[in-house]
């Protein structure tokens, strides 16, 4: 069984006076880190698990705290990212969980579009779960932040790549992630969502991995 690591604490960039980066969600923030992903994603994951206030609640209690990071600003979470390695991802939760929280008539038809919404890596892949900054927090290079962290993240598991997928209607998210070195392979066209969760078009999106982020963070 893969162990699971304890959040490490926040580490700090070049500059002191920044936010910190840290692995691992920390112990007692699942509500804010669930209230971030939400805010970010409560519009493509809305059908699946609305009304908010349960969505946010069960995002809490089945994440899984290793497989984040974590930007803290004066001892709070200020944005996450979350990946997949090995079958588990950021956000948990598996079939008997929803059933269990939303009932049976009202849970299978939520499980068919989280179906919908999967990816699992292929080979030598870290997947993004996806990527949330508190709004009072952006434009200060916390999302620049995550996805270095990612990428060393990568690095230390010997991944060739990181992939994630980007929709149409988060134009900003998809130029952060190309001045990070992003790449477009894939545009699919998804029409029959557009009413359904608010967008027509995912973008997959790569970024090769050099073991040279992981010497460079060790070396930071």
């Amino acid at each position: 069984m893969e162990p699971v690591d304890a959040p490490k604490k926040a580490r700090r960039p070049e500059n002191a006076d920044g936010p910190g980066v840290c692995r691992g969600v920390p112990k007692g923030s699942e509500s804010r880190v669930a209230a971030l992903y939400w805010e970010a994603f409560g519009r493509k994951l809305g059908a699946a698990l609305n009304p908010p206030d349960k969505a946010r609640a069960f995002l809490a209690a089945h994440l899984h705290h290793d497989r984040g990071v974590v930007a803290v600003v004066d001892g709070e979470v200020a944005g996450v990212a979350g990946y997949q390695l090995n079958e588990r991802g950021l956000m948990g939760g598996g079939a008997g969980d929803i059933l269990s929280t939303y009932g049976t008539l009202r849970g299978l038809p939520r499980l068919t579009l989280l179906v919908l919404m999967e990816r699992r890596p292929a080979e030598g892949e870290l997947v993004m779960d996806g990527i949330a900054v508190a709004p009072e927090h952006r434009g200060k290079g916390i999302g620049g932040l995550l996805l270095r962290e990612i990428a060393a993240v990568a690095a230390e598991h010997y991944c060739r790549r990181i992939r994630l997928d980007v929709i149409d209607v988060n134009p900003r998210a998809r130029a952060l992630y190309e001045r990070h070195d992003f790449v477009a392979v894939h545009t699919e066209k998804t029409p029959y969502l557009r009413n359904l969760m608010g967008f027509g078009a995912v973008t997959t999106m790569h970024r090769p991995v050099t073991q040279a982020v992981s010497t460079n963070r060790r070396e930071a």
